[in-house]
């Protein structure tokens, strides 16, 4: 697996959308007038309640916290920063099956539990989140660099998905089928589907974990978490959690790498004993990883890049536009695969809605996650900021107007951008068919309902798409002609424990969250019993 795909997990695959003219908007050009904090952030370790939970230069397998063998560690730095916050294992080949064999003798018995003993070790896990909630959201934002507020956002996102499978885990239910032969009796067993490799992202540190993990053990597996590179300590003060909460060894495995993620990577795609692999990042990366686990036939979910349409009609409140089209823009400072990539305005309140969009934008403090009164902080590292400032450019070179931000924001540290909002967009421009990933708007005008759904279809993926519109007649319209997983209609997130989440088209296959997330870790076993039906003896 190529290294430099893995780490990239916030690009996806481009596709030239399909050409239209579009007026230009005769909005002026604002300069950037945002706040930001005017010195460098703060170089200052934070502070944990607990410490312990803390973990450098250990992994978690077989219940226990171990090193690499090799004793190789990789460097994690702050995005804020740039400084080193520490190192974690650089895990190889010979790690990775320690790991999944710690998995696979566990399976035999924790298979055999019963759902109401895995509800109470989802519970204890959950309730340990919760009563951690702070030094999750310190790590998190350490790490990832998200605003604190938005990270005990997530924290609270991420626990709550440990809840509702705690509540599910009871609740497995096979069928009873009528059979068309007389004398048989038919019906079906759903069993845990075996021993999971589980590959997550940099973006939700926690949220991705707790999404895969939770339904897994609800239904009895045994998982290998690869954690990402770039924020492995919120995962791994997870794992602590997990120790505490009492579930057995080998059930969970916590594994971390940087260099050696294409040589861990095929392991967890290869290997016999594992029977299922869930991933969360690029569509180049998923295609690869479906490409090796090919080779053992492993059931797979793929939950991977977007390029999400967000399109406010004529009939809509505007302001409510506004306020979804912000949240859903610039959450994590747009660094989220549902968040809404291109902006769709109907011409007759194009105007009106980039003035007043603009308007919230620049009320935006952009800085250090830990710093008060902070909305936005950093990217993730070079690479994102260097994407972010390439559709940018390429959209000024070719006509749109920056009313708000469009530039580097370098005194503040090496991965700041100015939160931006771009006008006159067209569909030439490489906004339109590439996924931005980052705190970048571009508002694309447009004249009828026909034309908008044919260029918000007119992409390779398909994970979720948003509309605004009063006219309930078009809500159902527009929601059934969009080739995409999840749709907002009037409101810019859609995110929920109890709602499934998955895409369409190159964005992958497969749901997590909600009834539906069970199924993707369980099998399916029918059993036929004959020689029934026959009288009453005597």
């Amino acid at each position: 697996m190529a290294s430099s795909l893995l780490q990239k997990t916030l690009f996806s695959v481009s596709r030239t959308a399909t050409r239209s003219q579009f007026r230009r908007s005769t909005l002026p050009i604002v300069t950037y007038s945002l706040h930001s904090r005017s010195r460098l952030a703060s170089t200052m370790a934070p502070k944990l309640k607990d410490p312990s939970l803390f973990k450098q230069d250990v992994c978690y397998v077989n219940g226990e916290w171990v090193k690499a063998k090799s004793g190789k560690t990789f460097e994690v730095n702050d995005p804020a920063t740039g400084k080193l916050i520490g190192t974690c294992p650089e895990f190889a080949k010979q790690d990775t099956e320690r790991a999944i064999d710690a998995a696979e003798v566990a399976f035999e018995s924790f298979r055999k539990t019963t759902g109401r003993e895995r509800s109470k070790l989802l519970r204890r896990w959950y309730d340990l989140m919760v009563e951690n909630a702070e030094d999750l959201a310190t790590l998190i934002t350490w790490e990832n660099g998200k605003p604190l507020a938005d990270a005990k956002g997530e924290v609270t996102y991420a626990a709550n998905f440990f809840e509702w499978f705690s509540e599910e885990a009871p609740r497995i239910y096979g069928d009873t089928i009528p059979s068309s032969t007389p004398g048989n009796r038919v019906w079906t067993i759903k069993e845990p589907v075996g021993v999971c490799a589980l590959i997550t992202p940099w973006n939700f540190p926690a949220a991705m974990i707790t999404r895969k993990i939770g339904p897994a053990l609800a239904v009895g597996c045994t998982v290998v978490c690869k954690t990402p590179g770039e924020t492995p300590y919120t995962s791994l003060a997870l794992a602590e959690l997990a120790h505490r909460a009492g579930v057995p060894k080998g059930v969970v495995n916590f594994i971390t790498a940087m260099a050696n993620t294409p040589e861990v990577g095929e392991v967890l795609t290869t290997h016999p004993t594992i029977r299922k692999v869930s991933f969360t990042g690029s569509t180049p990366v998923g295609k690869l990883l479906m490409k090796q686990c090919s080779s053992t036939l492993k059931k797979l979910s793929l939950e991977l890049g977007g390029n999400a349409p967000f399109i406010v009609f004529d009939d809509a409140d505007v302001d409510l536009a506004v306020e979804g089209a912000v949240s859903s823009k610039f959450r994590s400072s747009g660094q989220t695969c549902v968040c809404a990539n291109r902006i769709y305005v109907q011409n007759g309140i194009y105007d009106e809605f980039a003035q007043k969009f603009a308007a919230k934008v620049r009320e935006f403090t952009v800085g250090n996650g830990f710093d008060k009164g902070v909305t936005h902080g950093p990217l993730i590292h070079h690479r994102a900021i260097g994407k972010v400032d390439q559709h940018v450019r390429d959209a000024e070179q070719k006509g749109a107007k920056i009313v708000v931000g469009g530039h580097k924001l370098p005194d503040l540290g090496p991965n700041f951008f100015q939160p931006t909002v771009l006008t006159g967009m067209t569909a030439d421009m490489a906004m339109a068919s590439e996924e931005t990933f980052g705190p970048v708007a571009g508002l694309f005008p447009f004249d009828t309902e026909e034309e908008v759904v044919r260029l918000a279809n007119a992409t390779l993926v398909g994970l979720a798409g948003y509309f605004f519109s009063k006219d309930l007649h078009r809500v159902y319209r527009v929601a059934e002609h969009l080739e995409v997983g999840m749709v907002g209609v009037n409101t810019g997130l859609i995110s929920d424990p109890a709602s499934p989440f998955g895409g369409v088209k190159e964005s992958g296959f497969g749901r997590e969250g909600s009834l539906y997330g069970i199924g993707e870790y369980q099998t399916t076993k029918m059993v036929t019993y004959g020689g029934m039906g026959l009288p009453l003896q005597s």
